[in-house]
């Protein structure tokens, strides 16, 4: 456990671990404190010092996110700071040529209308080229971007990989995949981890452009991930006008993941609204072919067919195949029906061929 520190917030006495971050110590106590370029699951960064704090004894003013909580500090965030706030507000939107893009949220955007921040000029030289990806997953807007290299710092603290980086200087600067190649040539994964903690929406799922809602609009259901038995909990983000899911997230706070989802997980959600998909069981008939039943019917049809096989050929003539998509509790009874209610040991997971 960490000592406590005493300090001062707002001219109001306050406490906190030592060594914490005044952005999270502010949090804490009722004071919030905006940031483009912060995330939790990142190191330290102070990059976009839109959460400049005033700190007594401190020249200039400092970033919350990359400042860690002493004893006896004493910190404002009321005095001039807002000014300094809108001011860099503005400066960023100077060069952001796209606020909206796709419908996407856009914190920029947000923070610009809470300060009643607008953009002084628009920069003659700000627009940039487009990166046209051949990958049909995620796409990337550089007028959208406000290099707050979020994107970058998570491919390589969190997925420990060189899948971005920044491309070219000053004013022609831009995130694109390294060496400028395709995502698919790089060591990226198409896990979707950089667009899930992208502030602006500048990389995006390229699945949203088949929706006309935006992104803020769509309705958000939790449930729980198909694609193996880690049981990560997801969000569907289902477009309300047409019924059908357009987007997969997570939130940082799920578990088991924390927001981070493989590229099954983020993008492979198509197979729901396949026309080829089987939404009801289907029994096969006298005639050889396949027909629609009702569960109770299908059920019925699958213990009368095991129970004939084992009075014909015995328990062990039947075996039992588990699968990795399943929770650890469901496999557990997949294995109990087969030992203890047919009486075989034949059993085997498709995980381990």
């Amino acid at each position: 456990m960490s000592a406590m520190v005493r300090f001062t917030l707002d001219g109001r006495d306050a406490s906190a671990p030592e060594g914490e971050l005044l952005v999270h110590a502010a949090a804490r106590h009722g004071v919030f404190i905006p940031t483009l370029c912060h995330d939790d699951k990142l190191d330290p960064y102070g990059g976009c010092r839109m959460c400049v704090v005033g700190v007594e004894g401190s020249p200039r003013p400092l970033p919350a996110c990359a400042t860690r909580v002493a004893e006896g500090m004493v910190v404002s965030t009321n005095s001039s700071v807002p000014q300094f706030r809108k001011t860099l507000t503005e400066m960023l939107l100077a060069e952001h040529l796209d606020p909206n893009p796709g419908g996407r949220p856009n914190e920029l955007t947000d923070l610009a209308q809470e300060l009643d921040a607008e953009a002084p000029f628009t920069l003659p030289d700000a627009k940039l080229k487009d990166y046209d990806d051949r990958n049909r997953l995620m796409g990337y807007t550089p007028d959208s971007c406000i290099l707050c290299n979020r994107c970058v710092r998570y491919t390589q603290e969190v997925m420990q990989c060189s899948a971005l980086s920044l491309e070219g200087r000053g004013p022609e600067a831009r995130i694109v995949p390294t060496w400028e190649r395709s995502w698919l040539d790089t060591e990226c994964e198409l896990c979707g981890g950089c667009l899930s903690v992208c502030p602006t929406g500048a990389i995006f799922e390229k699945f949203l452009e088949g929706t006309e809602q935006p992104e803020r609009a769509l309705v958000k259901t939790k449930t729980t991930c198909t694609f193996c038995g880690v049981g990560c909990q997801i969000d569907l983000n289902v477009d309300p006008a047409t019924n059908r899911i357009v987007k997969v997230t997570s939130e940082p706070h799920y578990v088991s993941n924390e927001g981070n989802l493989c590229v099954k997980g983020r993008f492979a959600f198509n197979f729901v609204h396949h026309p080829d998909r089987l939404t009801q069981p289907m029994v096969r008939g006298e005639d050889g072919e396949l027909h629609p039943a009702s569960w109770e019917t299908a059920l019925r049809t699958a213990a009368d067919g095991l129970n004939r096989a084992k009075a014909e050929h015995g328990p062990q003539s039947i075996g039992f195949l588990a699968s990795a998509r399943l929770t650890m509790e469901e496999n557990f009874l997949i294995q109990k029906l087969a030992r203890s209610v047919v009486g075989t040991n034949s059993i085997h997971s498709c995980e381990a061929t």
